[in-house]
């Protein structure tokens, strides 16, 4: 009977693995969560959103459609990872963002304006750190990118 049960489980177990299309993305680890798209789009993203924030402002849409806009500014700039520099200028745009929010709880839509406006110019400030100049590439060349590349050692 033992032998039976534990047929019938196999069985069960394999016939449910194997109903899972293979075509399906797998992903494994905390890296799935964001990164579904590049740093330049995850830019691209969060300055849509704080113009749309700006012109929610400008329509006296309310304060929750502001927020809303804000909220989704601040989500999609999780997907800004491209080193430590731009992360730590992201958190600083971020608290733009931050302080815009409790501006407008406060009533104050030219102080949230102002904190949109530079949270604004400090994302797209963000596209010139993610651009590697070709000093920089050839400064982080290590020997077996060298020998990759047909070059030699300095």
């Amino acid at each position: 009977m033992n032998l039976l049960k534990t047929a019938v489980a196999t069985t069960a177990l394999a016939l449910t693995l194997g109903s899972y299309p293979a075509s399906a993305e797998i992903c494994l680890g905390m890296a799935c969560m964001y990164n579904k798209m590049t740093p330049m789009q995850g830019i691209d993203a969060v300055v849509v959103q704080v113009n749309e924030a700006l012109k929610a402002i400008n329509d006296q849409a309310g304060e929750d459609a502001v927020s809303d806009n804000i909220k989704e500014a601040l989500a999609g700039s999780k997907e800004i990872n491209a080193n430590d520099k731009v992360d730590r200028n992201r958190n600083r745009a971020n608290d733009y963002l931050k302080k815009a929010r409790t501006s407008l709880k406060e009533g104050d839509t030219a102080q949230a304006t102002a904190h949109l406006n530079e949270a604004k110019k400090r994302f797209i400030e963000l596209k010139g750190m993610i651009d590697l100049s070709q000093a920089d590439r050839t400064a982080q060349q290590t020997p077996m990118l060298n020998r990759i590349l047909n070059k030699p050692d300095r």
